[in-house]
């Protein structure tokens, strides 16, 4: 997957194009408060999301290997869950598939889950190289759920 993630990224972009083609395709249309639950996931994800990369400052990057030189970020909505950008966009997809009442962008969000599960595993391994201190972290913060996982 290269030695910075980057297939990790190529495959990660080609499920983003998969949710957004995938809004095109509906046969039916969702009730009215299932699509509002989406509107407000979506906002979620988009704050989650936004609060994760402005909390990475320098340390952002796209791939999953840290950068070198970097800080492991624990503090601000690091302390809630270990990946929120990845929850951002799992929750911000969700959304998505819900408000355009797309089934297919539903079950693709759900695909989406499992890919940033697969693909936080192997960045964890790179994080737990790069910092001392990130197995205590670790121990303390769920990963992609708050509370919960």
């Amino acid at each position: 997957m290269g030695k910075r993630g980057e297939g990790w990224f190529l495959i990660q972009l080609g499920i983003f194009v998969l949710i957004l083609l995938s809004s095109r395709i509906g046969l039916w249309v969702f009730p009215v408060w299932l699509r509002t639950l989406g509107g407000l996931l979506l906002a979620i994800g988009g704050i989650s999301g936004t609060l994760g990369i402005l909390a990475l400052g320098r340390n952002l990057s796209p791939f999953p290997k840290p950068i070198e030189g970097g800080v492991l970020v624990t503090s601000g909505i690091y302390s809630i869950v270990r990946h929120p950008i990845y929850t951002g966009l799992i929750l911000g997809t969700l959304g998505w598939g819900l408000l355009m009442s797309s089934v297919l962008g539903v079950i693709l969000a759900v695909v989406l889950f499992i890919f940033f599960d697969r693909k936080s595993r192997r960045e964890e391994v790179w994080l737990m190289e790069a910092y001392p201190g990130y197995a205590e972290y670790r121990g303390r913060v769920k990963k992609l759920v708050p509370g919960i996982y």
